[in-house]
């Protein structure tokens, strides 16, 4: 009895730690700033060559074109997080500012449905080498001018990147961003 208690607090901890987690840091009427980190058993290097490839781990549902085989990331200053279209337009979602290999990537830009709105946005994924793996962290900050204001924006859009996160963790540890 002892011993199936230990092992199912042990087995909380693990499922614990192991987990994403996202917050809102703030959400005002002129932008918000969502915080999202989550421990990946791999690698810092193999978790920067992961995040490179979001046509891997990327959710089809927050695409424009239905199939995250279509987003590709060029890891350069300049560089575009982009997606193609069945028809041959395409989408810049977001531009990579700054890339330091296996440590941070960052890109600017505003996702989805902020992207018609006189907002700009600053996302910064940085991989934080902890014991036996990595620490990602991302952190997306909005700013600008929306009539309604931003606040009501900050808990879905942290949902979504929350929801990549947990994707691309998924794709390293098992090789399928996909829940079981």
């Amino acid at each position: 009895m002892i011993m199936r208690t230990i092992f199912g607090l042990v087995s909380i901890l693990i499922f614990v730690s192991n987990s994403a987690s996202g917050e809102v840091v703030r959400a005002e009427q002129n932008g918000f700033e969502v915080n999202i980190s989550h421990f990946v058993a791999a690698a810092p290097a193999a978790v920067y060559d992961e995040l490179l490839k979001p046509e891997h781990w990327w959710s089809k549902d927050h695409s424009y074109s239905g199939d995250a085989r279509n987003f590709y990331l060029e890891p350069k200053a300049g560089g575009c997080f982009c997606e193609n279209l069945h028809d041959g337009g395409s989408v810049q979602h977001l531009t990579v500012v700054l890339v330091q290999p296996g440590e941070l990537l960052r890109l600017r830009g505003a996702l989805g449905p902020l992207q018609g709105l006189a907002v700009d946005g600053a996302m910064t994924w940085r991989l934080s080498v902890v014991d036996h793996g990595t620490e990602i962290t991302v952190v997306y900050s909005i700013g600008g001018h929306v009539v309604d204001g931003l606040e009501n924006w900050a808990a879905p859009v942290d949902g979504v990147i929350l929801e990549q996160v947990e994707r691309l963790a998924r794709r390293i540890e098992t090789g399928s961003p996909e829940e079981n």
